[in-house]
Parts: structure tokens; sequence; C-alpha cells
């Protein structure tokens, strides 16, 4: 099944992308002619990996039954000097809450993710040097 964005100019440097899954509306900064009033290409692609490895972890973790508290991924990454700018590091961080957290699955489920599941993470790795750190805060 072939995935489809259709991406419409609204004027400046502004445009809105629809997908099969929603729409998101897109910006420049004012330094180079936006009005700073949408998301950027580079940092969708970080929303994108993001989400793509919480859903597999917090699916994983849920059929494991060791669900924490809370939990989030942060992701930081660091773009090349020259252009094209890409990513040249990316450090993904998963952060995990709780009372007697189950460590051993949940670093499985990352590890899964990270290594099986998530294409985004697959994606990146063709181009960028990804890591990644669990941490546990436990209540």
């Amino acid at each position: 099944m072939a995935h489809k964005v259709e991406t419409n100019w609204k004027k400046g440097m502004a445009f809105e992308s629809i997908t099969d899954s929603g729409k998101v509306f897109l910006d420049a900064g004012e330094a180079v002619g936006g009005n700073d009033a949408g998301l950027r290409p580079k940092s969708l692609m970080l929303v994108a990996l993001a989400g793509c490895t919480a859903m597999d972890v917090a699916s994983l973790f849920a059929k494991m039954r060791a669900e924490p508290d809370d939990f989030a991924v942060n992701i930081s990454a660091e773009l090349t000097d020259k252009h094209p700018k890409i990513y040249k590091n990316v450090k993904i961080e998963y952060k995990f809450w709780g009372k007697d957290l189950k460590k051993d699955k949940l670093e499985k489920a990352v590890n899964l993710s990270l290594s099986r599941y998530c294409g985004v993470t697959a994606m990146f790795n063709s181009f960028s040097k990804v890591s990644s750190e669990i941490i546990y805060i436990e209540n």
C-alpha cells in the first residue's frame, strides 16, 4: 500500500500537508521568510522517529504485562555542517516512571523496537548514527 501526501502552498513559506491519517501545517522561521507558524520538515522526521518507537514500545510492554505508570521518548539530534544538512547523530532517550518497574521487560521492548520493529529507526540508521538510553524513575 502506497502512502500519499498532498502538500499545498498557503503563501510565503507556509504549507499544509494532508496525509491518509491527518493534516500538518508547515512553516519556516522568520529569518528565511516564514512566520514561524508551523512545524519544520526536519523536526517532523524526529517526531516520526519518536512516535514510531514509542508506539512499538507501548505495544510491547502491554503484551509483556510490564506497563509503567508513565512513559516518554525524547529525541536529540545533530545536523551536519554542510548542505544538504542531514542528521548525523541521533539519541533516543526512553523514560519510564513507576514503582517496581519490570526493567528486563522494558529493556527488551526497547531493544525489539530498535532492532526489529521500528521502520523509522531503520531508515535513520541508513544515514545517521543512532544511539539510545533508558532512564528509570522509580516512585
